[in-house]
């Protein structure tokens, strides 16, 4: 018989997290997908490091407050093995007070636990986050 995984689907998980940014930015459920002691290192974008859930409760509070109209997607998903994953995020919003959009791509490696984003690592250049999200699956294996 074969033995079933007990290893989180972060690919689900991942879609859970693009549903609740989707879903108006539904704060109590996307901060519940990051473990308690938690890193969002966005220090690439120049926006800093968040340390712990309700550092980044405000930045998800700040960021989504400076636009009228904001949209979130995925392009890419993957699950990479050991606890790693891979995004490219694409972020499209109307600044309050603005006529035109903004749309920001991105690249994202995620470290999960338990279920949970343990670490989240934000990058400018989407190859240099895929060599470097598959080398710490690597190293994790």
């Amino acid at each position: 018989m074969a033995e079933e995984s007990t290893t989180p689907d972060l690919v689900e998980l991942a879609q859970r997290l693009e549903g609740a940014m989707r879903a108006g930015g539904n704060l109590d459920l996307i901060v519940s997908l990051y473990a308690d002691d938690a890193m969002y290192d966005m220090s690439a974008t120049g926006l800093g490091v968040f340390e712990g859930r309700a550092a980044i409760r405000r930045f998800y509070e700040d960021f989504r407050s400076s636009y009228e109209t904001f949209e979130f997607e995925y392009e890419d998903v993957r699950d990479l093995g050991h606890g790693v994953s891979f995004f490219v995020i694409i972020n499209r919003g109307r600044p309050h007070g603005s006529a035109h959009w903004l749309e920001v791509r991105y690249a994202a490696v995620v470290i999960w636990a338990g279920g949970l984003i343990a670490r989240m690592t934000v990058y400018g250049d989407n190859d240099v986050a895929l060599t470097a999200a598959e080398r710490l699956a690597a190293e994790r294996g």
